[in-house]
């Protein structure tokens, strides 16, 4: 008889996001929904 164990060691560690960062990533989120919004208004006229 064979017996085969495989074992994941997973480890989850909590990223800290420096303020630089999360500044330039609400920009981002900021412009794309800026630029979703123009996109439907843009939609509508047609």
């Amino acid at each position: 008889m064979t017996l085969n164990i495989l074992f994941f060691s997973i480890t989850i560690k909590k990223r800290y996001v420096s303020l630089e960062e999360a500044a330039n990533q609400e920009m981002i989120e900021k412009l794309y929904e800026e630029h979703k919004d123009r996109q439907i208004s843009m939609h509508r006229y047609m």
